[in-house]
C-alpha cells in the first residue's frame, strides 16, 4: 500500500501571503484629531469674545464719557437758564427802580429849587439887615454886617453850628456858604471864639492830613503853640476804632484848647467869612 503525500499548497500560499504585520494603533491619532478642531474652534471663539469684550468696553467707556458730557452740558444749560432768569429779574427791578427814581429826582429837583429860593431870600434878608443897620447908624455899618445867625467880630462873621458833622463835611458846608472853617491867628480871635464855644467840641480849620504837617484850610502853615493845645496833644492816636489813619483834624475842646481827633468824628463846627461892608 502506497502512501501519498500532497502538499497543501493552497493553505500554505494562503497562509504565506495573507500573513498580517503587527497592528497599527490608531486610537491616539483619532483622539488627537477629534479634539483638535473643537479646541481650535473654542480658541477662535474665545479670541472673538475677548476682542468683542474689549471693543464693547471701549464703546461703553465712550458712551459713558458722552453721557457725562451731555450731563455736564445739561447742568451748564440749567445754570445759564437760571442766570438768564435772574438777569431778567434784575433788569426788571432796575427798570422799576429807575421809574421810581424819576419821581424822586423830580422831588429832589423841586427841593433844590426851593433851597435856591431860600438862599436867595437869605441873601436878600442879610442885605436888608445891613441896610437897616446903615440907616440906624446914619449911613455907616462900622466894621460891616453879617448874615442872620452869624456873629460879627472885627471884620469877620462867625457861625457856630448846632448840628454835628465830620470834618470834611463841615469844611464843605462852610465852603458852600461863602466861608471856611475858622482860622485863628490872633489872641483876640481865640478869646472871641472860646467865649462862644465853651461847653462843646467844635471843628476848626486845622489839619495835618494833606502833608503830615499841621496847616490851616487855606494851606498856610500853622506855627505850633503848645499852650493852645491840651497836655500831651496832638498825639496822633491810632486806637480810635474809626477806620484807617490817625487823628488828622483839630477841634476846640470844651475847655477852649485844641485836641486832635479822627476826621470822621461827628461834632459841631465853626465857619468864618468876611463881613459885608457898605
Amino acid at each position: 500500500m502506497t502512501t501519498e503525500y500532497h502538499d497543501d499548497t493552497e493553505d500554505d500560499s494562503s497562509s504565506f501571503w495573507n500573513k498580517d504585520g503587527p497592528p497599527v494603533s490608531l486610537s491616539g491619532v483619532s483622539r488627537f484629531r477629534r479634539w483638535l478642531f473643537p479646541a481650535l474652534t473654542a480658541t477662535v471663539i474665545l479670541i472673538l469674545i475677548i476682542a468683542l469684550g474689549a471693543s464693547n468696553t471701549r464703546t461703553l467707556n465712550q458712551l459713558w464719557s458722552v453721557d457725562k458730557s451731555v450731563s455736564n452740558l445739561t447742568e451748564s444749560l440749567g445754570v445759564v437758564q437760571k442766570l438768564s432768569t435772574d438777569a431778567a429779574k434784575e433788569v426788571h427791578r432796575l427798570k422799576f427802580a429807575v421809574e421810581s427814581n424819576k419821581d424822586q429826582l423830580t422831588s429832589v429837583s423841586e427841593a433844590l429849587k426851593q433851597l435856591s429860593a431860600l438862599d436867595s431870600i437869605s441873601r436878600t434878608v442879610a442885605s436888608l439887615k445891613c441896610s437897616l443897620e446903615r440907616i440906624t447908624n446914619n449911613g455907616s455899618v462900622g466894621d460891616g454886617c453879617c448874615p442872620l445867625g452869624w456873629d460879627l467880630f472885627g471884620s469877620s462873621c462867625y457861625f457856630f453850628s448846632r448840628t454835628p458833622l465830620a470834618w470834611d463835611d463841615a469844611r464843605d458846608w462852610c465852603n458852600g456858604h461863602e466861608s471856611h472853617l475858622v482860622i485863628l491867628n490872633t489872641d483876640e480871635e481865640w478869646d472871641f471864639v472860646n467865649s462862644h464855644a465853651t461847653g462843646a467840641f467844635f471843628w476848626v480849620g486845622l489839619t495835618d492830613g494833606r502833608t503830615g504837617k499841621w496847616e490851616w484850610v487855606n494851606q498856610t502853615p500853622y506855627v505850633m503853640n503848645r499852650r493852645r493845645w491840651r497836655p500831651g496833644q496832638p498825639d496822633s492816636w491810632t486806637n480810635h476804632g474809626l477806620g484807617p489813619g490817625d487823628e488828622d483834624c483839630a477841634h476846640l475842646h470844651s475847655d477852649g484848647r485844641l485836641n486832635d481827633l479822627h476826621c470822621s468824628t461827628m461834632i459841631r463846627y465853626i465857619c468864618q467869612r468876611h463881613s459885608q461892608r457898605s
